[in-house]
């Protein structure tokens, strides 16, 4: 039985390879230290797991729910845009809870494009971008994120560019894997890109509250919901990535469009969750500046280990983790990072898996215990 044609240049996920190559490393007795992947190991605040405990233990809970979400998590979603954005969302019109945001980008492809509809994707970017393109038969065209321009889009460069197949652009800010933060001006030439260009934009903004203390939302710019959709979760922001709870924000047309491909895909999610997820985003600063608190030390820790490997990084980074340049003994980002598996039972993420501008780079998460760090610091000074 021969695979679709459409998988033909889409390989496996990295990460999912990967870990099969530690997990035999570790089954060799090599206890390795993983510092690549982005899953919060931190629990989500008490009173949410609370209140999924009490209300999964309601009999009348376990039903099929609506496609659009329960109108509880879709009011939550609107309460928490108004707070922390400061946008207005019509909670019935302009809301779609999603089985994470990661469903959504696939969602979000399959919804616009027919086959050979160009996508502008970033390089450096989150490889799922390309893949979803890809599925969906669409044709990325990648523009670069340069070091010298602040990872922000070359505006000039793509003016130059034949936009007329263009029918979509993803944008990340904070920016993943860079974290690199927005600002005002940015969100605003993104927005006029695209209406010029009549090319709807696609902001995927996970990472807005992780040490962070302006979170913004590319919907916060004037008539943004022209040409804008944005995909948001609670994975990074909250703990709860397994939880699977992100959401799709934009115009009712959007949404409705969205709506006729996802309601073929899932049968909605389990209602405790989702009102689990509504007591969540009613979670205050406090809740966030502690979070922040550990992830800052753990930070800390992390540029200590880049400078045990030479790297060069800027400390004015957000998100889940640190970005920095190979030394140049180092032919790219894959050889430094197999180095220290190979000698220090140390992974970290090549930046060549987020495309050709990153693979001078290497990737750190800030998701494990101080402890950690300190042996991965331990191991690599060893190692030496």
């Amino acid at each position: 039985m021969e695979i679709a044609i459409r998988l033909n240049d889409i390989g496996e996920y990295y990460f999912s390879q990967k870990l099969r190559e530690i997990d035999e490393l570790n089954r060799q007795g090599k206890n390795v230290i993983n510092l690549g992947i982005g899953s919060p190991d931190l629990p989500p605040h008490p009173d949410v797991i609370k209140v999924l405990q009490e209300e999964s233990a309601k009999p009348n809970v376990h039903a099929y729910q609506s496609y659009k979400g329960s109108p509880v998590l879709r009011k939550a979603i609107c309460d928490w845009y108004k707070k922390w954005y400061n946008v207005e969302l019509n909670p019935d019109e302009e809301i779609l809870p999603l089985i994470g945001s990661k469903e959504g980008i696939m969602h979000i492809c399959m919804t616009y494009l027919n086959k050979g509809d160009k996508v502008l994707v970033p390089d450096p970017g989150y490889p799922t971008y390309r893949s979803a393109v890809q599925l969906a038969e669409g044709k990325c065209v990648e523009y670069k994120l340069k070091e010298k321009n602040n990872y922000e889009p070359d505006f000039d460069s793509l003016k130059k560019m034949n936009l007329t197949k263009v029918k979509m652009m993803w944008v990340n800010y904070p920016q993943m894997p860079t974290g690199h933060l927005p600002t005002k001006e940015l969100f605003e030439k993104i927005v006029a890109f695209g209406k010029k260009h009549n090319i709807l934009i696609v902001h995927d903004n996970p990472y807005s509250f992780i040490l962070n203390d302006s979170p913004m939302s590319l919907l916060s710019v004037d008539s943004a919901k022209e040409v804008v959709i944005e995909l948001n979760s609670l994975s990074k922001s909250h703990n709860m990535a397994g939880w699977r709870i992100g959401m799709l924000c934009g115009a009712k047309q959007r949404i409705e469009e969205v709506l006729r491909f996802k309601s073929n895909m899932d049968s909605g999610m389990f209602l405790p969750l989702q009102l689990a997820a509504a007591k969540a985003l009613t979670l205050g600063k406090d809740w966030h500046d502690e979070v922040n608190r550990i992830y800052d030390t753990r930070r800390e820790k992390v540029f200590r280990l880049l400078k045990e490997l030479g790297c060069k990084f800027s400390k004015q980074q957000a998100g889940l983790f640190v970005w920095a340049k190979t030394p140049g003994k180092f032919k790219n980002g894959y050889e430094l990072s197999d180095d220290i598996l190979n000698n220090a039972s140390v992974f970290i993420t090549p930046g060549g898996i987020f495309g050709k501008a990153g693979e001078k780079y290497v990737r750190v998460s800030l998701c494990s215990p101080i402890e950690k760090f300190e042996e991965a610091i331990h191991r690599i000074e060893n190692s030496k």
